[in-house]
This record gives C-alpha cells, sequence and structure tokens, in this order.
C-alpha cells in the first residue's frame, strides 16, 4: 500500500529519570572532544526565548511518537528550559506525560525530540507541548493507522437487512422523468434534471421522490459512469452539476431525500421550478434509535437507485462504474461500492461520515455530538439511539468492497475525526496496492492538497 508516510530514524538515549527517550538531531563524530559545558545564565530573559513544535513526519509515526521542540536562545549566555508533552487518546483518556530538560547555548538553537519508552497501541492521539510553562502547541497524532480497529459489533442479519430493503426498492417503479437544462448542455454532452421514485419512509407506505442532474454524452458511444455524492446539507449553496470531463463520462450528481435539490424554496436549482421540502428536520436525528425508518435507510437505498437509474441509460458503460464524495458524500461513495448491484471500478471517498459509531460515542465531535454521552436527542438515552446504528456503519459496509480505493483523514477535523475514517478504510476488501490513503497533519475537515489531482489519476489508471 502507497501511504506515503516518511518516518525519520532518531538515535536514542534512555533517560530512566524521566521516563522518556531523549533524542537530538547531532550525529555523534568519532573521536570527538568533549562537549565544552557553556555555565547556565542565571537570570535569562525568557522573551528572548522561542520555542515551536513543527510538523514532522506528518505526524505519523510508528510504535513511538517523535515529537520535535525546536528553541532559539537570543541571550548571551546559556538558558536551561524545561519541556513537557502530555499525551491523551482520542477519547481524552491519560496516556503518560514526557518531561525533560535542555540547555540551548548563548545565541543558539537546538531541537530536541520527546518519545515514549515503550510502544503505543495503533490509535489517534493529542498531544499538548510545553516550554516551561508556555504551551507551545496542541495537535492530533497517529501511531500505525493502518492497523487501528474497532469492535466488530455487526449485526448477525445486516446482510439480509439490507437485501431486503433493495428488494423492496425492486419493486418500485422508478418512473425516472428526464428534463433537459439547456444552459448547461452542449453538443457533447446533455444535461438532465432527473425525477424518480425511490424506497418509503419504511418498509411500507408511498414512494419518495428524488432529483439529481444526469449528464449524457452525445456521441452515441458508451461511456465510463462517475457517481457524485453531496455533503451534509447547509443550504449554504446550491446543487452542483460540473460535468468537468467535457462530455467523455456518463454522470449523475445524486440529491437524496430531503436534501439539496429535493430542500430549496421555488427556482433555486437549475431545472426545478417548483418548492422542494426537508421534512426530515437533522437528517441523522431523524428516527434515531429506530431501525426500519432510519433516515439514512431511504438515504442509502436512493444511492443504489441513482445507479440503477445509471444502468438503463444507453451511453453508460457500467463495467467501467465510479463514485466520489467528501464527508457524507465519502459515506455515501462507501455504501454505493458496497450496495451496487454491478462492480465498482474505483472510488474516492474523502473525510467519510457514518463511520465507527461504536467509537465516535466517546469522541467529541460536531458530526457524532447527538450519541455521544453528553448529549440526549429528543429524550431519546445513547443505548436506544445507538441500538440500531450499526446498521448503517460504513465500517460493515467497506469490507464487501474490493475495488479500487482513495481515501483521506485530516489529523484535525473535528467533524468526522480521522479514527472514524481509519476504522472504514482498514476494513477494505481492496488488496493493498490498489488502496491509498492521504493523512494531512493540519486539515481539518476539509480536502488534502492534491486531492483532485490524485482523484483523476486514480480513475484515469482504469477508464
Amino acid at each position: 500500500m502507497t501511504h506515503k508516510l516518511y518516518i525519520t530514524v532518531l538515535l536514542a538515549v534512555v533517560l530512566g529519570a524521566c521516563g522518556c527517550e531523549k533524542k537530538t538531531t547531532d550525529e555523534p563524530q568519532q573521536q570527538q572532544e568533549p562537549e565544552q559545558v557553556e555555565p547556565v545564565m542565571d537570570n535569562p530573559d525568557m522573551s528572548l526565548v522561542s520555542q515551536s513544535v513543527p510538523v514532522t513526519d506528518n505526524w505519523v509515526w510508528s510504535g513511538k511518537p517523535q515529537i520535535t521542540i525546536a528553541i532559539t536562545n537570543g541571550n548571551p549566555g546559556a538558558v536551561k528550559v524545561g519541556m513537557k508533552a502530555v499525551i491523551t487518546t482520542d477519547k481524552k483518556a491519560e496516556v503518560v506525560t514526557l518531561t525533560d530538560s535542555v540547555v540551548v547555548g548563548a545565541k543558539g538553537e537546538k531541537r530536541f525530540v520527546l518519545t515514549t519508552t515503550d510502544k503505543m497501541e495503533p490509535g489517534i492521539y493529542h498531544a499538548e507541548c510545553f516550554v516551561n510553562t508556555t504551551k507551545v502547541r496542541a495537535f492530533n497524532f497517529a501511531i500505525d493507522p493502518f492497523a487501528i480497529t474497532s469492535v466488530n459489533d455487526k449485526p448477525a442479519d445486516f446482510d439480509a437487512f439490507w437485501q431486503s430493503a433493495k428488494d423492496q426498492l425492486a419493486a418500485i417503479e422508478m418512473n425516472a422523468q428526464l428534463t433537459e437544462i439547456p444552459e448547461r448542455s452542449n453538443a457533447n454532452c446533455k444535461v438532465y434534471l432527473v425525477k424518480m421514485n425511490s424506497v418509503p419512509d419504511g418498509t411500507s407506505g408511498e414512494p419518495v421522490v428524488i432529483r439529481g442532474y444526469y449528464c449524457e454524452p452525445q456521441d452515441g458511444q458508451k461511456h465510463p459512469v462517475i457517481l457524485h455524492f453531496y455533503g451534509y446539507d447547509t443550504q449554504g449553496y446550491t446543487g452542483e452539476v460540473a460535468c468537468p470531463w467535457g462530455g467523455d463520462k456518463a454522470e449523475f450528481y445524486l440529491s437524496h431525500r430531503g436534501q439539496y435539490l429535493n430542500n430549496r424554496p421555488a427556482g433555486t436549482n437549475l431545472g426545478v421550478p417548483e418548492a422542494t421540502e426537508n421534512i426530515y428536520g437533522d437528517w441523522f436525528r431523524y428516527n434515531l434509535g429506530e431501525r426500519d425508518t432510519y433516515y439514512y435507510r431511504g438515504a442509502y437505498m436512493d444511492v443504489v437507485q441513482a445507479i440503477r437509474f445509471m444502468a438503463t441509460r444507453e451511453s453508460s458503460d457500467m463495467t467501467k462504474l465510479f463514485a466520489e464524495g467528501s464527508s457524507q458524500g465519502g459515506a455515501l461513495t462507501y455504501v454505493a461500492a458496497a450496495l451496487s448491484d454491478w462492480p465498482f471500478t474505483a472510488i474516492a471517498a474523502n473525510v467519510a461520515f457514518m463511520g465507527d459509531f461504536a467509537d465516535a460515542k466517546d469522541i467529541e465531535s460536531l458530526a457524532y455530538w447527538e450519541i455521544s454521552d453528553h448529549y440526549w436527542v429528543d429524550g431519546v438515552p445513547q443505548e436506544k439511539s445507538l441500538q440500531y446504528l450499526p446498521y448503517f456503519d460504513i465500517k460493515h459496509m467497506t469490507p464487501r468492497i474490493s475495488c479500487a480505493v482513495l481515501g483521506s483523514s485530516g489529523l484535525a477535523d473535528d467533524v468526522c475525526p480521522a479514527r472514524l475514517n481509519l476504522v472504514p478504510f482498514n476494513n477494505l476488501a481492496t488488496p493493498a496496492d490498489q488502496k491509498e490513503y492521504i493523512i494531512d497533519p493540519e486539515m481539518g475537515h476539509s480536502y488534502p492538497a492534491g486531492w483532485e489531482r490524485r482523484k483523476n489519476e486514480l480513475f484515469n489508471k482504469y477508464y
């Protein structure tokens, strides 16, 4: 697997008194003269001492952290400073406090590395770094991220549950209605608004109408199929239809139930003159604690319906099937590949939502706050809200996926934290040489640098 994580090996001297390992970047020289010890100033001007904790090795290490503290001393004499790193898990459990001190010569600089004596378990950790009493930096780091696992809480009838939902969808008349959008169409590609039926909000009832934008090549040939899935709807922007491939791909931009094209005043979105209404409130909370009527049962089936729609089109080559999305769209990307009637070729899922609820309940985050220990949603206790969420957990979807995959996380993501993305990725059945994961040390809930390029490179390998 290409993780592109480069670990710098440093020489270590164990300091038994402080319970940590001390490392410097200076390599020892043979027959070196004893170091001349410079007298330490009694009352240095600490305003002339600066410190930083630079990003090293993308803050991803194997076994032990290597936390670098860089100190610059502007005083005319040597200065002795203390250093400390307080390490906790991403669930705020205390792990270890590393302490040591270092003498920095007059007008000098020194880089110092704090690490642990023992290897740490694979996981995501938080470090707060101090020089004397000044907090220099707080950040998250990863230890052996591709060995992170989670409890296996997959329901025994998981596969049967989703097959039943797919059977219900198959019994519904799709009734796809296409309306061309001339201002986005050209000689190479026509763009349509699509309205079609999907499953009810439960095991019975009336079908739910969903919408999407469809880009159809006009050369009469079959083309690779790309499905695009949106992030969580904030109503901050309209449903996009970029068709970036210039008409040589068959593309579909899905607006699943209650979001985007299905959640705007009249005339907001191209081709949708009527008002559309969201009846689901905050979608994640809709019927939380239920199974057959939970919001994402229907939303996941909307994804399957989008794939089935593309299979009805003459321009679609369903042997070359791709999907991409970020956040909620990343979750739906995994769902598409897991529940599709046709095998996917490659997918790209950035900072995916809906992963690893068992750990999410103990990690403070903006996306999963409804199931944390600190909140009760609409009077529903945590135990009930979690009861059926394993059916919708993408960590149980990804073992069904064996196509090429590009994934990513930001270690500073407080919306969909890194652990909750890594567990589904680690569960993939994809061969190691066909999956790649980008870990950005300072990224929040966003896209890593070069994401579009890396995604396009992956897809281009299989077109």
